[in-house]
């Protein structure tokens, strides 16, 4: 209980002393802010920031040591500098709009990809091409693919299987066809399907 009442003096001594701060030094505070900043919003920000960073460290406020408000200006002032580096670090952004449509990479290694993976299903048999372009091509549940194809789920999900495993001894047998970089197999194929 003792410990429950400390903490409840404490925190009322903290906001009395914040809002002492804020009452004698607050207005000269947001007019530096203002001026670092050339926006009020940012420098109520810097202002609120600042006076935080007296609550946290408010030994450094009572110690005797140099004006208050020379403090608080300090403050103020590394917080624009560290929120003018930290802007400068990253890259500015800039807005889509009709006139600056995203940037569109190199659709090249897209075709050959397509290619390559055509060719790899040109080389299985034609149970297994087909329930693979259901699925993946399609894009139909086994459910769908196997009363498309007129047989059951269970094997659709059986041609499925041995079709990839083909295809995944195709990938990794000669070095014919490759696999692009990065990309799994599955994610190959699924992309030569859009």
């Amino acid at each position: 209980m003792a410990a429950l009442w400390s903490r409840a003096r404490q925190r009322s001594s903290d906001e009395i002393l914040i809002r002492a701060l804020y009452e004698e030094h607050g207005r000269a505070l947001l007019a530096y802010a203002s001026r670092l900043t050339g926006d009020r919003a940012a420098a109520e920000d810097v202002v609120q920031e600042t006076l935080i960073r007296a609550w946290k460290h408010h030994e450094s406020l009572t110690n005797g040591k140099g004006s208050v408000r020379g403090w608080l200006l300090t403050v103020a002032r590394n917080i624009v500098t560290d929120r003018c580096r930290a802007r400068a670090a990253r890259p500015t952004e800039v807005a889509e709009s009709p006139a600056n449509g995203p940037v569109e990479g190199d659709h090249a290694e897209a075709v050959v990809d397509s290619m390559v993976v055509l060719e790899a299903l040109d080389r299985l048999s034609r149970d297994h091409r087909e329930v693979l372009v259901e699925l993946y091509f399609q894009g139909r549940t086994v459910t769908e693919a196997a009363k498309v194809l007129g047989i059951p789920a269970g094997t659709v999900k059986s041609r499925s299987h041995y079709a990839l495993k083909a295809l995944r001894e195709l990938y990794t047998g000669n070095g014919e066809p490759r696999q692009p970089e990065g990309k799994s197999r599955l994610v190959v194929v699924k992309e030569a399907a859009a």
